[in-house]
């Protein structure tokens, strides 16, 4: 291909980043823009210390490897002499490629054991560099699930597609194609955050997960250990539940009803610690709401706020209408979050964040930006986060 790098470089003058902030906040592998030659135009998330200082041959280049696919005209995944994962996807306008999006660096865990097997003695020979330094850049190298590898090469592909479809609308100057690339970038947002939903989910068959768990209830039952089965049998409703991607809104009764089976098996974890109370009117449980969106409300709540205190707490779940609109509140007497775990809640740049940022998106992605989820208090006398939604269903 004919290949040239001067519309990237006009590119990275706008607001690029901006434009892909909200996908890219959900991912924590590296993503890079590059041109033709090898240079770094652009980091959308930084590569790994030791891509950076160890392998790169100088500041702002990428390593020989990447140097080496792009000289043979190579595109799509490869793994490099080290054993990490990368992408090469081209941003390709009028049928010629003017650049990248790259990125990955990180072990599968079939290559992780590579990771064991580099000489840092090598390094230091070739790099000068610290030997120190050079054993925590590759210890700190991390190793993801193949499914998360994949999702991550599905990012790359998108954004280097709507680049492309970017550059050569603003060619064409076409206002319709434009509006079409923002639709096409909504899109995209809602399927990462499906896929990292479903990322989350057991890797284990699930006929054979539910039915191995019936079969231990059934021993319980002929055992008289009672609470042994209905704790089974709530474990297993609630992992059916969790595991359901047939619809992607459920009613409130059955978000309710699967609260009622997660609280019921920490009740008997944390036995007299642990108290809780729903109020959920009956003509409320009709209206429909994205399914999982108070679990990790109600997690946090126990985990933060009861599980610290000595003698426990008491979770309390009730829902009510105003006017045109339906609040949810989950309510709890514990001590609050702590101060970090809040910084990190509001700033969503951990896992400590993650569940209350995609909830809120979530719900912001059904119903508007006017709905969500708020954390209307947090101090040692408790925590209370509501989650509002519509009673009338919004055109999407």
């Amino acid at each position: 291909m004919n290949k040239t790098d001067s519309p990237l470089k006009k590119l990275i003058t706008s607001n690029l980043y901006t434009r892909y902030s909200n996908i890219l906040s959900i991912s924590d592998i590296s993503l890079f823009l590059l041109d033709t030659n090898g240079d770094i135009l652009l980091e959308f998330i930084p590569s790994p210390d030791f891509c950076t200082n160890v392998c790169q041959e100088r500041d702002k280049k990428v390593c020989p490897d990447y140097i080496c696919q792009l000289e043979n005209d190579k595109e799509g995944r490869f793994v490099c002499h080290n054993g990490l994962e990368n992408i090469l996807s081209p941003i390709i306008v009028k049928d010629k490629t003017i650049g990248y999006i790259a990125g990955m660096q990180v072990y599968s865990k079939d290559n992780e054991h590579k990771k064991y097997m580099i000489d840092i003695y090598d390094f230091k020979k070739s790099e000068n560099a610290n030997l120190e330094f050079i054993a925590k850049s590759i210890s700190s190298l991390k190793t993801v699930e193949s499914k998360k590898i994949k999702i991550q090469e599905q990012l790359c592909n998108q954004i280097a597609r709507n680049i492309s479809l970017d550059l050569s609308e603003n060619i064409n100057n076409s206002n319709q194609d434009i509006e079409k690339l923002s639709i096409e970038k909504d899109i995209l947002e809602k399927k990462i955050i499906d896929l990292e939903a479903k990322n989350m989910s057991l890797a284990v068959n699930p006929h054979f997960l539910f039915n191995t768990l019936n079969c231990i209830a059934r021993i319980a039952y002929f055992e008289n250990s009672h609470t042994t089965e209905e704790l089974i049998y709530c474990l297993s409703d609630l992992l059916r539940y969790n595991l359901k991607q047939d619809s992607q809104l459920h009613t409130i009764g059955a978000e309710i009803n699967n609260i009622e089976k997660y609280l019921y098996i920490q009740k008997v974890r944390f036995k007299s610690r642990l108290e809780y109370e729903i109020d959920v009117p009956e003509d409320l449980k009709s209206y429909k709401i994205p399914n999982m969106v108070i679990q990790p409300i109600v997690e946090n709540a126990l985990i933060h706020g009861i599980a610290p205190k000595r003698d426990g707490g008491k979770i309390s779940i009730y829902a009510e209408k105003y006017n045109n609109e339906i609040v949810i509140s989950i309510m709890d007497n514990g001590n609050g979050f702590p101060k970090d775990v809040l910084i990190n809640i509001q700033q969503s740049e951990n896992k400590s964040g993650l569940g209350f940022r995609n909830t809120d998106k979530r719900l912001k992605r059904y119903y508007g930006k006017q709905y969500g989820l708020k954390i209307v208090k947090s101090d040692y006398s408790g925590s209370t986060v509501t989650i509002t939604i519509p009673t009338q269903p919004i055109a999407r």
